[in-house]
C-alpha cells in the first residue's frame, strides 16, 4: 500500500513490482492505483488556495496493470519491457510539493515555481538514468510516458528538452481527456501509448524502441524508468 505520493505514485508502484517479480521467479504482480479527490474537496478559503487549486486540477481515476519477469512466450504477449528504473529528489525542494493529512482530509501543496525547477533539472537527471544503455541524448529518438502533472509541466518537459509536439501528444491527450487522475494517470498514458503504437494512422504512430517513463512526487521527487517497446523488430 502507497500513499501519499502524489503524482509519482504509479510510477513508485511499477518500480516496486518489478523488483518484486525480479527476485521471486514465476511471480506476476498486480498493481492497481486508485485515487479518490474527495479528501482534497473542502470549501473555498482565501487562506487555502493550494487547496482550491488542487480540486480545480484533480480527477479521480484508476488503473492496473500487470508485472512479471520472464514471460511464457506461449500464453503471454508483453507490451513493454521496464528495463531500468531511478529516482532523484532535488536538493531544498520540500516545500515545493508537499502533501500531509489532517482531520479535515488531505492538505496538497504546489509552488508555482515547480515546472521551472523541474525545467532546470530534468536532462541532468534523465542523461544520468540513459547512460548507462548508451541511449545519449537523443529526446526525439525516445518515446514518453510523462505523466501529465498540468500543461505547464509538460511544457517544461517540452522545452528543456526540445522534444517535437507530438512525442508528448499522449500524455497530453490524457489531460484533456480526463484530467490530473494523480498516481492513476501514468496507466491511462501508457495505455494510449500502446494505442499510438498500434495505430495505423501515421500521424499518431510511435514507433520508437526506447521510451522513459516520468513521474514527479513530493520533495521534489523524480520518477524515471527506461523502457523498451516487446516486438521491437531490433530485439533479440
Amino acid at each position: 500500500m502507497l500513499y501519499l505520493h502524489g503524482c509519482s505514485a504509479g510510477s513508485v508502484a511499477l518500480r516496486l513490482a518489478k523488483d518484486i517479480a525480479e527476485n521471486n521467479l514465476g511471480t506476476r504482480v498486480l498493481v492497481v492505483c486508485v485515487e479518490a479527490t474527495m479528501p482534497v474537496f473542502r470549501a473555498p478559503d482565501v487562506t487555502q488556495l493550494d487547496a482550491l487549486v488542487a480540486t480545480t486540477l484533480f480527477g479521480d481515476g484508476a488503473g492496473a496493470a500487470i508485472i512479471g519477469a520472464s514471460p511464457i512466450n506461449s500464453v503471454e504477449r508483453p507490451i513493454f519491457h521496464m528495463i531500468s528504473a531511478s529516482q532523484a529528489t532535488l536538493p531544498g525542494t520540500e516545500n515545493t510539493v508537499g502533501i500531509k493529512v489532517s482531520e479535515i482530509g488531505q492538505h496538497f501543496k504546489m509552488s508555482a515555481e515547480l515546472p521551472k525547477m523541474v525545467g532546470d533539472n530534468i536532462k541532468r537527471c534523465l542523461a544520468e538514468t540513459l547512460e548507462p544503455f548508451g541511449l545519449g541524448c537523443d529526446w526525439n529518438g525516445l518515446f514518453w510516458v510523462a505523466h501529465p502533472g498540468g500543461r505547464a509541466i509538460l511544457d517544461s518537459y517540452q522545452a528543456a528538452l526540445g522534444l517535437d509536439p507530438e512525442k508528448l501528444a499522449a500524455s497530453r491527450r490524457v489531460l484533456r481527456d480526463h484530467g490530473n487522475m494523480i498516481g492513476a494517470t501514468v496507466f491511462f498514458v501508457l495505455d494510449e501509448m500502446w494505442c499510438r503504437r498500434q495505430t495505423g494512422n501515421e500521424e499518431e504512430r510511435e514507433n520508437c524502441e526506447w521510451g522513459v517513463i516520468l513521474g514527479l512526487g513530493p520533495g521534489i521527487t523524480i520518477e524515471m524508468m527506461v523502457l523498451r517497446a516487446a516486438g521491437s523488430e531490433r530485439q533479440e
